[in-house]
């Protein structure tokens, strides 16, 4: 005797979804093709405007006067500085002028300490500081935490206390030049700045917001596409559809854009929907844990392929109800829980998502242990074990995601539905 899962509204939304399927990816992929493209054009735009702008301390006379030759360095700047990302331009640019601050002080320290020994003792002190501060910060960059976020700066001290220290010039020269090449660099900064975010700003936490969305979406069609290509099979001659699983590795390869994109989104000021302080490591979370399914998904991917899988119609409909029932009560639920993360409105996870999961699970259960499993032979049944643990490993882990996409709500202010 097996158990029924009674849904409510399923094949009517199942239908929904079968008739706006071809339309929601073929707009997804105008969308992300022109879109990509326009924001690329757009930023190209502004690097030049920005590029202009600076180069005007050389074009024009009065300001050349003032800047001289150290107008380079504010051409410099925009080219080393400005990013794709409001918030990676931000975070480039604060950190190279504290990496400039910090490494031309005490590259003058360096300088005014060694004017006082002789020329021997200058060369030992320079060469001491050089070799003390330099592996010191090295050995920063290469600490985990530190190298993901403050990098970049780390690298301008370097560079700018050898330049200093060694440079050979007195004290007063040392800290003229850098007080030059400080405002010309200030400069430059303010241009990137000023057009970055105030000039059709590219946002690094929109960009993750709308992937973390849009994973759940990706999965819930793999998830779709694996039971709909196995079930589809109807003789043992006959060999299953290839499935489309570019998407799934899509999301399983993208640990180091999410960790990026949070990291400049840190760093920009309270815009639309993020405040200060957002909790994007909630982000990361979530993104680990679709990463995970997306594992397990391609798991089932291999499952479902394998030459061991039976084929018979007879042995499908032994599991092709309660199979296709759970493909699309998941793939239903994830997409509620995408969506429920793009508009950022509470999802009722403890009320509704998770007691229809446990009865999922209940169902893959029973179905396990069915005697109907014991007329297959062994190898078959084997498989049709193996698919039905991947199943439920899916759900687990669906199960796990619903519970962090609440967690995120309360965190994170989400709407009320």
């Amino acid at each position: 005797m097996s158990t029924v899962i009674h849904i409510s509204n399923e094949n009517e939304k199942s239908t929904n979804y079968k008739k706006l399927s071809f339309v929601y990816r073929l707009s997804s992929v105008i969308e992300k093709q022109f879109g990509q493209d326009m924001k690329k054009i757009i930023h190209g735009i502004k690097v030049g405007v920005a590029l202009v702008l600076v180069s005007l301390l050389y074009l024009l006379d009065p300001l050349f006067e003032q800047v001289g030759e150290n107008a380079m360095w504010a051409i410099m700047t925009v080219v080393v500085v400005f990013e794709f990302f409001a918030g990676a331009t931000l975070s480039k640019g604060l950190l190279r002028g504290f990496g400039t601050i910090l490494g031309g002080g005490l590259g003058c320290l360096a300088a005014i300490l060694a004017d006082n020994f002789g020329k021997i003792g200058n060369a030992a002190v320079v060469g001491s500081t050089v070799f003390i501060f330099g592996a010191a910060a090295t050995y920063c960059r290469l600490i985990p935490s530190i190298k993901r976020k403050y990098d970049y700066g780390f690298m301008i001290f370097i560079l700018t206390f050898n330049l200093v220290a060694v440079s050979g010039l007195r004290a007063d020269k040392i800290i003229e030049l850098a007080r030059e090449r400080l405002s010309t660099i200030g400069m430059g900064f303010a241009v990137c700045i000023f057009i970055s975010l105030l000039v059709f700003p590219m946002w690094a936490s929109d960009e993750l917001h709308h992937l973390t969305s849009s994973k759940f979406d990706k999965l819930a069609c793999c998830i779709e596409d694996c039971m709909k290509a196995y079930f589809n099979v109807v003789d043992e001659k006959e060999s299953m559809p290839k499935i489309k699983i570019s998407d799934c590795k899509a999301v399983l390869h993208s640990k180091s854009n999410d960790e990026s994109l949070a990291n400049f989104a840190r760093w920009e000021p309270w815009h639309g929907r993020f405040g200060l302080y957002y909790p994007w490591e909630k982000y990361l979370q979530i993104g680990e844990l679709t990463r995970e399914l997306a594992s397990i998904i391609l798991s089932l991917h291999e499952c479902l392929e394998s030459p061991l899988q039976p084929f018979t119609p007879l042995q499908h409909a032994i599991i092709k109800e309660p199979c296709e029932n759970v493909g699309l009560s998941l793939a239903l639920t994830m997409r509620e829980l995408g969506r429920s993360i793009k508009y950022m409105k509470r999802c009722q996870t403890t009320l509704q998502t998770l007691p229809k999961l446990q009865s999922i699970k209940q169902e893959l259960i029973l179905l396990s242990t069915s005697s109907k499993l014991k007329g297959i032979a062994n190898t078959e049944s084997l498989a049709i074990a193996n698919l039905l643990f991947l199943l439920m490993g899916v759900v687990d882990k669906v199960e796990v995601l619903a519970k962090e996409v609440e967690t995120l709500g309360e965190v994170a202010g989400f709407h009320s539905k």
